[in-house]
């Protein structure tokens, strides 16, 4: 995507906000994000936003510097409060709906041998056990 040196800062945010940002949060909501992939969002979302300051590398200007130039929250962050947005829809749901049937599941049998993968569940858990809130009043998954 070109962006031309006539078009305001404005403008480009919006369109950062309407196309950019949509795509890389699509589907977010039962993603497992591992450290590299939270690297990856946060890198793609700089070369943005450096692109739309006029500004490289080559400048030094730290991330955090450029993201409150700017006023746009981390990507990351934003994806973590959307997931837990989506938690707390999914648990208003009719048990009857897939959704909420998914996150009732309880697979039977042993897991493979190794460590376990990490849960979408798990990391909410994990996440909230920091702050000292549970995710579900109940405190149950």
């Amino acid at each position: 995507m070109y962006f031309g040196k006539q078009m305001n800062k404005e403008t480009k945010l919006r369109i950062h906000n309407n196309t950019a940002k949509v795509a890389l949060k699509f589907g977010s909501e039962a993603w497992v994000l591992k450290k590299r992939e939270e690297q990856r969002l946060e890198a793609a979302q700089m070369k943005f936003l450096r692109h739309l300051l006029g500004k490289t590398k080559l400048d030094k200007e730290k991330n955090k510097c450029i993201g409150q130039k700017i006023g746009v929250q981390n990507m990351v962050k934003e994806i973590k409060q959307y997931q837990k947005k989506w938690l707390q829809h999914v648990q208003r749901m009719d048990t009857n709906r897939l959704p909420k049937q998914a996150m009732q599941y309880k697979p039977k049998g042993r897991r493979n041998i190794g460590r376990p993968r990490k849960r979408w569940r798990d990391q909410l858990h994990l996440e909230d056990q920091g702050t000292g809130n549970t995710p579900n009043p109940s405190g149950t998954w």
